[in-house]
């Protein structure tokens, strides 16, 4: 097992890339999908159940673990590793975007955000170097730096006074990082959809120096078009040599048109979301078990995937536990949902290594077209 953070790139495809990223708790094999545990817990799963979909890496919130229970606790509770019972590495994001969204209860100046608790209204202050102090405490592998995110649309000026607010951040987050060896720090590009200021960002950051880079401000509301022909341009500003990071992403298409783009490295609340609400993903696109067609269905969601909601229960079963409100409705789609998302990653590690990515792309796009199986 290695003690330092390293990245070796193993193959390539067009834009396509496979690799692993070394870490002290374990490898991280690209390109990797990491689930969302937001508050120290991937939501209706079990960490062994989530490390058996085949995750290398969790990501957890800064913003919401400072607030509940705080990351001073953690701390003093051994690291958010032995809290969440999570041995493998943890990404955490730095907060900024969870507060950003809070718009009505913020005040952002050049010394950081000032902000209410979304929870009891008690007044908190995030800055660069608070930032990095939480994610210490919190023992996270991978830190990334904090920065303002505009919403989409936004007009130039506002765009690129956001832009370099956040390359001013950075250099502040590195400094504040300072020398930890085994830990990562990415940087984050911002600049909207304009090429001339993501190329200025990737600049700054470059200067700088991270062990990542994020194409950061993409999947905030400009559209699925939008976000790829930004990433047309975007990715390959980045340095070649180091992880690629989108973050926030996303639907299973959205995934695949990233990694086609040379993303390493996403994460979304998606697969466990949808879980909650009755939605499945599968080969043949997105099934909603709460339908009334799935009640005397006795086939599983999907007869070629392996995990357990799959192997064992019926439709039937899980059209009535969903309506039921039954807790397991949920465990068993997110289970599905985690596994379906992390053997597309294995599918197409496979595939950029054998030099065939875009013969599996079209594959996948065209079993999607199929839709679902017909009803009985």
């Amino acid at each position: 097992m290695t003690a330092r953070f390293t990245f070796d790139l193993t193959a390539t495809d067009g834009m396509a890339r496979t690799g692993v990223i070394h870490t002290p708790r374990g490898d991280i094999r690209t390109p990797a999908f990491m689930p969302v545990g937001t508050a120290a817990t991937v939501k209706a799963m079990m960490p062994e159940s989530v490390a058996a979909t085949g995750a290398d890496i969790l990501l957890g919130n800064t913003y919401h673990l400072m607030l509940r229970p705080t990351a001073e606790r953690i701390a003093r509770l051994g690291g958010l590793h032995r809290f969440m019972n999570w041995d493998k590495p943890i990404l955490t994001d730095s907060g900024g975007f969870q507060v950003m969204s809070l718009a009505d209860l913020r005040k952002l100046t050049e010394a950081g955000v000032t902000f209410k608790s979304h929870i009891d209204g008690s007044k908190h202050v995030l800055s660069p170097e608070r930032s990095m102090e939480i994610q210490k405490l919190l023992g996270s592998d991978i830190v990334m730096c904090f920065d303002e995110c505009p919403a989409l649309p936004a007009d130039r000026d506002r765009i690129a006074e956001s832009m370099r607010l956040s390359m001013r951040w950075a250099q502040r987050s590195r400094d504040a990082f300072g020398d930890r060896p085994g830990h990562a720090l990415f940087g984050i590009q911002q600049g909207g959809l304009e090429r001339d200021f993501r190329e200025e960002s990737a600049k700054a950051l470059t200067r700088i120096g991270f062990d990542g880079y994020a194409v950061g401000g993409l999947a905030v509301g400009e559209g699925q078009a939008a976000m790829f022909g930004c990433l047309d341009f975007a990715t390959d500003m980045l340095p070649r040599d180091k992880p690629r990071y989108l973050m926030g992403v996303g639907k299973p298409d959205d995934i695949v048109g990233a990694v086609k783009r040379g993303i390493d490295m996403m994460d979304c609340v998606l697969p466990s979301r949808s879980g909650r609400t009755g939605q499945g993903f599968t080969r043949h696109g997105v099934v909603n078990i709460k339908n009334a067609r799935h009640a005397d269905d006795p086939r599983p969601l999907d007869e070629a995937c392996t995990c357990p909601a799959c192997r064992n229960y019926s439709r039937a079963y899980l059209h009535h536990v969903f309506r039921a409100q039954e807790m397991i409705s949920g465990m068993l789609l997110t289970w599905h949902n985690l596994h379906y998302f992390q053997q597309i990653m294995g599918e197409m590690r496979d595939a950029i290594a054998q030099n065939r990515f875009a013969a599996w792309e079209s594959g996948f796009h065209a079993m999607r077209a199929e839709g679902d199986i017909a009803p009985l």
